[in-house]
């Protein structure tokens, strides 16, 4: 695909602030899909893994003969240990943008980059580093998949960097190109619309959006079980409260995978996770048209389950109260507080007193469940 090509696709593809009128369609089983709601940093210098190692959730550096992984998902939290940018780090060895010895690409969100950029000069102001946004001309973003094979053909060059995804089994890879041309693989093109629903299926959140600016709480939204926080290195911004949080194991929040449905009580809950574009039972409400931050309410409304996070067409993420909307049990030594009835009796209401509504119900991906279970 020549360069203009493919700055059309990244265009066209690039569901930006506000989902609401955009086409969701449902993830094919294999492909590959331009992100350009990410954005990539350039940090090199000899300080530069130091510098990551001490301002990240990751473990950078080599620890007691392991080497640190060829691609690191992490988190950069402020000293009160809230969220302030979920990252990828990608080490530039053998790519062709190595210039010295030690040198990253970090990834996040594209309308976070400048203050990502000014935080990093401000932390790293007397650390040996240099830092700047790269173009999309000169790196850019792409994530592939295949449900039927791990990508065994889609390995680095020194055109471009891989990285299988670590957050959830199955999501697949992540693809920094260091050219303007697409990845060469053999996967049908695809959309970050299509990449967002597939996202959302797994349970897995991404940006500011979804996890919000010095407010989301890196456990409550699954980081230490996404491989995004590393409990076994030495200290870095916001540290304390990550690990009083993971020794009290009382965390009662997950963010979940939602279906919503219909407000009918003659329509059954699903009974699976599913995307549905075209919910006829939804009316002309879509997922993206509930408002961030709505409460989910129980059979006792004055504890609200949980709380609304973003979705489009029939699914998305929520904030949820585990022992009042899943099976899961946070302690056996505590009752649970799960209603008796179905769970029909969540719901969403939002707009002038509670015009729209619709029912909602969470659900447990495997990996989450596995990974509560073996805390």
């Amino acid at each position: 695909m020549q360069y203009l090509a493919w700055r059309a696709v990244l265009s066209r593809s690039a569901p930006r602030r506000g989902l609401a009128g955009i086409a969701f369609p449902k993830p094919p089983p294999s492909g590959v899909a331009a992100l350009a709601s990410r954005g990539l940093l350039s940090l090199t210098g000899p300080q530069a893994t130091e510098f990551l190692h001490n301002i990240t959730s990751a473990r950078v550096k080599a620890s007691d003969g392991i080497p640190p992984p060829a691609g690191i998902y992490a988190g950069i939290f402020s000293p009160q240990g809230r969220l302030q940018y979920d990252v990828f780090l990608y080490p530039l060895r053998g790519s062709k943008l190595q210039q010295e010895e030690d040198g990253y690409l970090i990834e996040t969100d594209h309308d976070r980059l400048s203050s990502l950029e000014a935080l990093v000069k401000k932390y790293g102001k007397f650390s040996k580093i240099k830092a700047r946004v790269l173009s999309p001309d000169e790196a850019s973003v792409w994530h592939a998949w295949d449900d039927s094979s791990s990508l065994p053909n889609l390995g680095p060059t020194d055109q471009r960097i891989v990285l299988k995804d670590p957050r959830a089994p199955g999501l697949g890879c992540r693809v920094i190109q260091l050219n303007n041309q697409a990845p060469e693989v053999d996967l049908d093109a695809s959309s970050e619309a299509a990449y967002i629903v597939r996202r959302y299926l797994h349970g897995v959140p991404e940006g500011p959006e979804e996890l919000p600016f010095d407010e989301a709480m890196p456990i409550e939204n699954n980081m230490d079980l996404m491989n995004g926080i590393d409990f076994h290195k030495g200290c870095y911004l916001g540290q304390e409260l990550i690990i009083r949080t993971r020794h009290r194991g009382q965390v009662r929040k997950r963010l979940l995978p939602c279906v919503i449905y219909g407000k009918d009580k003659a329509i059954v809950s699903p009974q699976s996770l599913a995307y549905n574009g075209d919910d006829a039972s939804l009316g002309s409400i879509d997922a993206s048209m509930i408002p961030t931050g709505t409460s989910i309410g129980p059979y006792d409304k004055r504890r609200p389950a949980g709380k609304w996070i973003k979705g489009v067409g029939n699914i998305g993420l929520a904030l949820c109260r585990l022992e009042i909307m899943t099976d899961v049990r946070i302690s056996e030594a505590t009752p649970s507080h799960r209603p008796e009835s179905s769970a029909a009796d969540f719901s969403l209401e939002w707009g002038e007193e509670g015009k729209e509504s619709m029912r909602v119900k969470a659900f447990v991906p495997q990996w989450l469940r596995d990974g509560l279970q073996a805390r």
